[in-house]
């Protein structure tokens, strides 16, 4: 018996747009890195990609839980002695909240040449408006968690 794999051609691709209002990050990245690596086709293939398209937009309604808008970092270094740049999850989510996004989409995908690939078929928008009319996406709707009534 042998195993069937997909080529290039044979693989569908479809575009999905995602309204991050409401959407806890981790929640909606792990969603969006699921639909990216193509997981919830039946053809999944660890080492192929077949995933999909994946507009967000909404970026800035995205909402963190507990207190990591104060206590979660993000940093990078320049590669410079000192050269070490922090910043809180409230600030970043402020003034760039598409980049946000990116991050928690990016620490779920493969650290590889694939998962370089597949972060490229991610479209991150700071609003409701995206410039993919023309590839018809599909809407993907998450759940919004429900507020215990206190």
């Amino acid at each position: 018996m042998r195993t069937y794999f997909p080529s290039k051609g044979e693989i569908p691709r479809e575009w999905w747009v995602v309204d991050a209002t409401g959407i806890p990050l981790g929640r909606l990245a792990t969603v969006v890195a699921h639909h990216l690596r193509g997981k919830n086709k039946t053809g999944f293939v660890p080492f192929l990609d077949t995933g999909d398209f994946v507009i967000v937009v909404n970026a800035d309604k995205a909402v963190l839980t507990g207190r990591k808008l104060d206590q979660k970092m993000y940093r990078h270094h320049s590669g410079h002695p000192g050269g070490l740049y922090e910043s809180t999850a409230r600030v970043v989510l402020n003034d760039r909240p598409e980049k946000a996004v990116e991050l928690a989409v990016w620490g779920m995908l493969p650290k590889n040449k694939l998962g370089r690939r597949l972060f490229t078929k991610l479209h991150v928008y700071r609003g409701g408006e995206h410039p993919h009319q023309a590839q018809k996406p599909k809407v993907l709707r998450l759940e919004t968690p429900a507020r215990s009534a206190s």
